[in-house]
């Protein structure tokens, strides 16, 4: 397992160019296993996260994209757009656009990019693969049980599990996260639970002891409404007993002998990982982490090209470990890439898969666990990624066996040093390797999994497999997106589409 470009430029920063088939070949500077060859730049490059609306409302074939460029666009000379005329134009322009900005959110500038990538004009319906930001109005409250925002995003981030596996709800009655007091509970309302959360079921319901603070507890039970609409706070939990809740069985590893620094991984080793085909070819891995969805990396889907964005073009294959023996694949039934995601950066690389149907568990072939919220990981873990990437870096193809690869965790502020990545890595990024080489991920391995054991005996699946420079190169670690730091989006589109 490895990663990028022989040179030492800093891969985040390419082009959106993109070709239409995911060759699999030597690589001038690209993203972990996208398949994509695609130039960088020369320097660091950004752009802001959401296309502004400008862009959208002024119809200019010569203005930039960036707010930045417009700037150096027209210097000091305002020529821009013919003279000083055609600047107040512009400014008059750049208002309404600002106010239509502001008073209808990202919405116009993303129907606006859905109708130039679908080519169908008069709708603003995104297809099943995209995703919109969500659009709310200014009376919003948060964890009211009444849906205010067009997606029903206000309600979402309302549930939150603790370490200890304890439940935590946040109401407008309060605003804080409190624990649910135990009083009332039965498997039946924990199913109930679980299923607003996009679990299908509970797994296993306990009582937690101790609890001396103030919690939340159960008024009615009424499956219509979420958890958060069904608890009033309560000065103290009867018994002091809470709610400790798991909706899901996972992060059980069925074969624990494991050879440190890079092998060949065998059957029930990772039963999580999954390995995704577009067209035919493998060009990403992903976590399953429940018997519906997928956690992977938002840049194996180019938004520049549409077919990489339509989920009929995409399989899924799970419990694997030799692209020679695959089962039957599972099929999409939507792409959910992070909003926010910018190509350019990676910062928020991740994506959502919803399967079209329910994976029945197996030795082979089940979930790892979600972190907890308050649930770390310090620089120094021993930590595990793994892949059918390429095994060097450069290499003509990608591996036909799943191989896997301990890896540290290094400290952000070391990854973010002058001799590393030089302040690239955000927070929604942790780096995980050897500052030494050898022990990396590479091409194809990019959406898959960098999972960490806890000790409680399970695997938590901490990153999911993003960039970095070469593979396995000195000071050069990987680095994946942080899944305790996007832990909200993830449960919220659970939640918004659950099944």
């Amino acid at each position: 397992m490895a990663k990028h470009d022989p040179n030492d430029l800093p891969p985040p920063y390419y082009s959106v160019s993109l070709h239409t088939q995911p060759p699999l070949r030597p690589y001038e500077e690209v993203v972990y296993g996208n398949g994509f060859g695609v130039p960088t730049y020369q320097h660091p490059h950004y752009v802001p996260q959401h296309p502004p609306v400008i862009a959208t409302a002024v119809a200019q074939p010569s203005l930039p994209p960036s707010k930045g460029r417009e700037k150096r666009c027209c210097g000091r000379n305002a020529q821009c757009f013919g003279g000083s005329g055609g600047t107040v134009l512009l400014l008059v322009l750049l208002g309404v656009a600002i106010w239509l900005g502001v008073h209808y959110g990202t919405r116009l500038a993303t129907a606006a990019i859905i109708e130039g990538q679908s080519g169908s004009k008069g709708s603003s319906e995104p297809p099943e693969s995209m995703t919109t930001p969500d659009t709310c109005p200014n009376t919003t409250v948060l964890c009211d049980a009444q849906r205010d925002c067009l997606q029903g995003s206000d309600e979402t981030n309302c549930v939150r599990f603790a370490s200890d596996g304890s439940l935590q709800v946040r109401t407008a009655q309060d605003g804080r996260f409190l624990s649910v007091c135990y009083q009332d509970w039965d498997a039946s309302f924990a199913d109930q639970t679980c299923a607003q959360l996009g679990f299908r079921q509970s797994y296993q319901l306990n009582a937690l002891g101790g609890q001396q603070s103030m919690g939340v507890s159960l008024t009615d039970k009424d499956s219509s409404r979420p958890l958060h609409g069904q608890v009033n706070v309560s000065s103290t939990c009867p018994n002091l007993q809470t709610v400790s809740l798991q909706c899901v069985q996972c992060g059980q590893q069925q074969l624990t002998s494991r050879i440190i620094g890079g092998s060949v991984a065998k059957e029930g080793q990772w039963p999580w990982q999954v390995s995704l085909h577009f067209k035919g070819t493998h060009v990403c891995g992903g976590t399953l982490i429940s018997p519906d969805f997928v956690v992977t990396a938002a840049h194996c889907f180019p938004s520049s090209n549409p077919s990489y964005t339509e989920a009929v073009n995409w399989r899924v294959y799970g419990g694997v470990v030799s692209q020679t023996k695959l089962p039957a694949p599972f099929l999409v039934k939507k792409i959910i890439a992070h909003e926010s995601y910018s190509q350019l950066t990676n910062d928020y690389d991740i994506a959502l898969l919803k399967l079209t149907a329910p994976v029945d568990f197996n030795n082979v072939f089940q979930p790892a666990c979600l972190p907890a919220y308050d649930q770390s990981f310090s620089p120094g873990d021993k930590c595990w990624t793994s892949g059918f990437g390429t095994t060097e870096e450069g290499a003509a193809s990608s591996s036909p066996d799943l191989m896997e690869v301990t890896v540290d965790i290094i400290d952000p502020r070391v990854c973010n040093s002058s001799r590393v990545y030089g302040g690239r890595v955000s927070r929604n990024m942790i780096c995980a390797g050897d500052l030494e080489g050898g022990r990396d991920s590479c091409q194809g391995d990019s959406g898959g999994p960098l999972v960490c054991p806890s000790q409680d005996g399970r695997w938590y699946l901490v990153g999911v497999t993003s960039w970095g420079a070469g593979c396995g190169r000195r000071n050069k670690p990987g680095v994946y997106g942080s899944v305790s730091s996007m832990l909200p989006w993830i449960y919220s589109k659970m939640q918004q589409e659950r099944p």
